[in-house]
């Protein structure tokens, strides 16, 4: 689609480094230089007065990407591609049948009722819940990493949704100031929500993060 509408060498291309590192090597493919914009710490998509603020002269594309079943604030940011004559791409995520978005909202409406402890995801209309993140507070990247070994020894799989910023990648590494990429990274963890987990497997989740909760009370 980069080449399609005439990008390519020379050209810069704003992309988010939270995940997705296919997004930039398909801008390095197409000949341009991806450009990495912060997220907003809530959507966990492209902020974008963090895009604004990382265009130049070179800027030829935005690709925005929606994060684990939330859309990103597109509105603005077209509204922003049209302002500054840039094209703007969206990376979606697979689509999964209506039904099993239905129980993905059951069960994380359970957690977030339930889950004490931890910052539970942002929720609103046309979140899907492709992944059920939350963010583990206290001391980033330690306290997240034995919170997740914790609930594994109780049974509850989890993961890491982003282990290493893009910028922070060796083919793409950059000197370049994320702080809210950098945080997420450090703090989110992907608790289960799938739509064959009965109740007693989500009570079993909630259980135990919640054995953990005290110990890592959120900040602010």
């Amino acid at each position: 689609m980069l080449r399609a509408a005439g990008v390519g060498l020379g050209d810069e291309v704003v992309v988010p480094a939270f995940g997705n590192v296919e997004v930039a090597e398909a801008v390095a493919t197409a000949g341009a230089l991806p450009m990495f914009a912060d997220i907003d710490p809530a959507t966990y998509c492209l902020d974008p007065a963090a895009v604004d603020a990382a265009l130049t002269p070179r800027t030829a594309a935005v690709v925005v990407v929606h994060r684990f079943g939330l859309p990103a604030d597109i509105g603005m940011l077209h509204a922003l591609g049209r302002r500054h004559g840039l094209l703007v791409l969206e990376h979606g995520e697979s689509e999964a049948p209506y039904d099993e978005i239905a129980q993905r909202r059951e069960r994380a409406a359970f957690l977030d009722a339930r889950l004490r402890g931890v910052r539970t995801p942002q929720g609103g209309v046309g979140h899907t819940y492709q992944q059920y993140v939350v963010r583990v507070p206290g001391n980033g990247r330690p306290d997240r990493d034995a919170f997740a070994r914790a609930i594994r020894g109780k049974g509850v799989e989890c993961r890491v949704p982003v282990k290493t910023p893009v910028h922070r990648l060796p083919d793409f590494r950059r000197c370049v100031s994320l702080p809210e990429t950098e945080r997420a990274a450090d703090e989110t963890l992907a608790l289960p929500v799938d739509a064959s987990l009965t109740k007693r497997e989500m009570q079993r989740i909630a259980a135990a993060c919640n054995a953990l909760g005290g110990l890592l009370q959120p900040a602010g």
